[in-house]
């Protein structure tokens, strides 16, 4: 099988939730690049009508379309769900990257924190899937099975809080749900894989990724001495959604630049000295 069948999505269709922005973003390109059809989803549906607009502009195999979808509750759920059937039958790629954050410090960190940042980011990865899961499975079979790819995040994985509790503990949810999930519906030629990103630039670390001096200064304290690129995402998502992932199912790739691995100095160094 030539590179191109093995990461080509010519005749795919594909929902990303946060679509409008950074690693969702990112991933909405990869795809349409790729050949797929591509249906992008956030709170800010004219932010994914002028992404959609701008992918459809880069002359690809794939398209684009944007609106409005928001996963923060059953309603919402509900209405991008129907939204989504309006617009297909059958959906071989769902990627859940909408999410939300809250930082504050120890001691001041709010009880509703946690309920707006469980509710998007876990509830409404596994509400969504849930819903449209009738339509994967339309989708998928044992040769090519429909997939999906949920965002989690290196601070689920290893123990940084910085501030934002709530967020890091969803992120552990989203990446223990995403293995629950990838043993129930493989059964149904469903794959289900996560992704744990470092700092990527997006709006949600614009804090610290706003110009070129911030993201080097973050991207000094990164094994891998830089923030993670457009390309990371891509090659990510042309893996796990193309015929080369298709034997793949709750994987978590740590697209970290090492992070994942930091395991602080070795305990015997100063005794060996």
């Amino acid at each position: 099988m030539t590179p191109e069948a093995l990461f080509s999505l010519h005749g795919k269709i594909a929902l990303v939730t946060g679509g409008a922005t950074g690693i969702g973003r990112m991933a909405a390109e990869a795809l349409g690049r790729a050949g797929a059809r591509v249906l992008i989803a956030s709170r800010n549906g004219e932010a994914c009508e002028a992404v959609a607009a701008e992918l459809n502009a880069l002359d690809a195999p794939g398209t684009a379309e944007g609106f409005t979808g928001d996963v923060g509750s059953k309603e919402g759920v509900d209405t991008l769900v129907a939204e989504v059937k309006s617009r297909t039958d059958t959906l071989n790629i769902l990627m859940n990257n909408a999410g939300v954050t809250w930082g504050a410090p120890m001691g001041q960190f709010p009880h509703e924190a946690w309920e707006k940042v469980m509710s998007v980011n876990v509830a409404g990865v596994f509400d969504l899937t849930q819903k449209l899961l009738p339509m994967l499975m339309e989708a998928g079979s044992v040769d090519d099975p429909a997939r999906v790819v949920n965002v989690g995040s290196v601070m689920g994985e290893i123990p940084m809080g910085d501030g934002a509790y709530s967020y890091s503990a969803s992120k552990a949810a989203v990446i223990h749900l995403s293995k629950v999930m990838a043993k129930e519906l493989s059964p149904y030629c469903v794959t289900v894989n996560a992704l744990a990103p470092g700092p990527f630039v997006s709006r949600m670390t614009a804090f610290a990724t706003a110009d070129e001096e911030m993201r080097a200064k973050v991207g000094g304290d990164v094994p891998l001495k830089r923030v993670g690129r457009d390309e990371d995402i891509a090659g990510c998502m042309l893996f796990l959604c193309g015929r080369g992932g298709s034997y793949v199912t709750g994987a978590v790739i740590p697209v970290s630049g090492g992070i994942n691995v930091m395991a602080g100095h070795n305990i015997f160094e100063k005794a060996l000295q």
